[in-house]
């Protein structure tokens, strides 16, 4: 192939027209052909004019991972890895962490602009008076054995939401996609709760409407004997920045997961349980685990240098540094680093693994071996420091990221409904296995 243009005038490749485009040869027949480039990509569907001859189905692209290629048009969030520049809506995350909260974030990643005071007034009273579940929801979680997953028990009853409200299923109403993004991310935090609370053989504790989002959150997990549960603000400050954190993040696997499950024109109760779904995997949702049992096995500053040079021999992977999209330092892991000793100040608790995480980061970024393969800390790195400090088992770690990952699921799956260009995802393939073989009688085989 080779990319052939008259120049422009402003420099850039095009044609005589000023559309750029590609020109590309098929060395198998000699053909040329002109494929328009917009938006620095070219549409797939374009190469299928390439063919050796009229029986040909035409030539695809081979992608495994969608490494490189853009699914669809999306509004919501702006990444430039190279830059370790993260937008939403065009925002800075660093402005919307200092100035924001969770629920104005959530309403600007769901509408696209930040709510006037009536606007976010609203918001804030639709999303704390659908905090509460059905009672059957109870019984529910009451089937689950003692020592389910959490996150197992959050995919389900995720999932089971779409069964409580089957009028979510008419997708083309407007109301109905409004109410059920308010019902996902007001629920989210009471189902997760549930689940916690499951796991210990404690008492569900029911919203409080009078605390913040947050707070009321952090209510439904530790609320005790008390008459009424006071979050700690350091706690609470760190808990609801984590969640604008993990607010959207393009197209990750669990947002793939969920414009792919949604492309069935499903409701987004049953779209973005494929998200909680996706986010599961430990190579998605549980890397602050691995980043964990990853410091527990150091033990021991003195012991870093002796792990780095086990990394560099490939014996150990370095967990909680790199990412895919990030090329430069994450800029969540900066923003949440922030907030990691307000937090062990505040629940009193001393971190053994803090000393280790802060002399493995400066070891590691003083190392031109990790520095040149532009491995930088990400968020997964310090947020499980944080969840610790806090009480959270680790298999839960999973689910508070949820919690913050719900408005951009539901963003996503709005953003598609809205898709002039919406199809039902269908991958390609290229088939590999045998071709025209004979059915074997039993008695033969």
């Amino acid at each position: 192939m080779s990319e052939e243009s008259q120049s422009t005038g402003n420099g850039r490749a095009g044609t005589a027209s000023g559309v750029e485009s590609l020109s590309i040869t098929d060395n198998r027949t000699g053909k040329s052909y002109d494929v328009e480039i917009k938006d620095g990509t070219v549409k797939a569907m374009d190469l299928r004019q390439i063919k050796t001859d009229d029986e040909d189905f035409g030539l695809m692209t081979y992608d495994p991972g969608f490494t490189n290629t853009a699914s669809c048009r999306s509004a919501v969030t702006y990444i430039d890895g190279e830059k370790g520049i993260l937008e939403h809506r065009g925002i800075p995350i660093e402005q919307l962490t200092e100035h924001s909260n969770f629920l104005e974030v959530s309403y600007l990643v769901l509408h696209g602009h930040l709510p006037t005071q009536k606007e976010y007034d609203e918001w804030v009273y639709d999303i704390t008076h659908h905090t509460y579940v059905h009672e059957m929801i109870k019984r529910f979680m009451d089937g689950f054995r003692h020592d389910a997953n959490p996150m197992g028990m959050l995919l389900a009853s995720v999932g089971a939401l779409s069964t409580f409200y089957p009028e979510a299923r008419d997708t083309s109403d407007e109301f109905q996609r409004y109410v059920s993004a308010v019902r996902l991310i007001a629920k989210m935090p009471t189902l997760a709760a549930f689940a916690y609370r499951h796991s210990l053989g404690l008492p569900y504790v029911y919203p409080d409407n009078d605390l913040t989002y947050t707070g009321n959150f952090l209510s439904m997990l530790f609320k005790m004997a008390e008459p009424r549960y006071e979050p700690d603000p350091r706690i609470e400050k760190a808990l609801d920045v984590l969640f604008i954190l993990h607010a959207d993040h393009e197209q990750n696997c669990s947002a793939a997961a969920v414009r792919v499950v949604g492309s069935a024109i499903n409701d987004p109760f049953t779209s973005v349980a494929a998200g909680v779904a996706g986010l599961y995997g430990p190579s998605h949702g549980g890397a602050n685990v691995a980043v964990l049992k990853m410091l527990e096995r150091i033990k021991s500053a003195d012991n870093i240098p002796d792990f780095l040079q086990s990394v560099k021999d490939g014996n150990e992977r370095l967990m909680g540094f790199g990412h895919r999209v990030y090329k430069n330092y994450d800029p969540r892991a900066r923003i949440i680093r922030g907030h990691v000793d307000e937090v062990l100040e505040a629940t009193g608790k001393s971190s053994p693994l803090l000393d280790v995480a802060i002399e493995l980061e400066k070891r590691a970024l003083d190392d031109e071996y990790f520095t040149d393969r532009k491995l930088y800390p990400n968020v997964d790195y310090w947020s499980g420091i944080i969840y610790e400090a806090m009480g959270i088992p680790t298999d839960a770690f999973t689910v508070m990221f949820a919690i913050g990952r719900t408005p951009g699921w539901t963003a996503q799956w709005m953003e598609l409904m809205n898709d002039e260009e919406f199809r039902i995802a269908r991958p390609r393939q290229i088939y590999t296995g045998p071709r025209q073989t004979d059915y074997v009688p039993m008695g033969e085989r």
